[in-house]
């Protein structure tokens, strides 16, 4: 919240749309989607050690209760179909998280292999992406904290028509 104007008697001035993204970002609920070795580095995140619950994440087991999928592993075009239903499950405002190279750009498996996605990308959009192979859980952290940023600067309450016009104008 930027521009917050405190007045006398405790009292807290500010717009809707700071309020709104200042409570969606201080509670992110992911759905981790761990297909290779990068989950055992989002499980590690999860630990006491890490503790991304002082963040606000706090992760949940199905799509319908969460709004951050972190795609964490190798996608190959049989699970394909599956990450795009669950994402297409999880309510809106939702947001993607690719986690390693693997589910970044394919990873050393994409060149000789004709069975991997060349990102997890080419199916569904991402917000941010976490480079390593794999990434340690300080990645994972950093790019919670890059998905923060993105939907402090979000403005939810504007109709998508109105976004599109002031779009064209520009």
């Amino acid at each position: 919240m930027d521009r917050i104007k405190t007045g006398d008697g405790g009292i807290i001035l500010t717009t809707a749309e700071e309020l709104i993204n200042w409570a969606r970002l201080s509670s992110l609920w992911p759905m981790g989607f761990g297909l290779a070795c990068c989950a055992i580095e989002m499980m590690g995140a999860y630990a006491s050690h890490f503790d991304l619950e002082r963040f606000g994440v706090f992760p949940r087991p199905s799509p319908r209760h969460s709004d951050v999928m972190i795609v964490a592993g190798t996608v190959t075009f049989k699970m394909a179909d599956r990450v795009r239903r669950l994402y297409e499950q999880m309510p809106e405002p939702r947001y993607v998280i690719s986690m390693g190279s693997c589910s970044n750009c394919g990873g050393p498996y994409w060149e000789h292999g004709y069975h991997v996605v060349k990102g997890v990308d080419r199916i569904i959009p991402v917000d941010v992406y976490v480079p390593g192979c794999p990434p340690r859980p300080e990645a994972l952290i950093g790019g919670f904290l890059k998905l923060q940023e993105k939907i402090r600067k979000d403005r939810p309450l504007a109709p998508k028509l109105l976004l599109e016009v002031e779009n064209q104008a520009v």
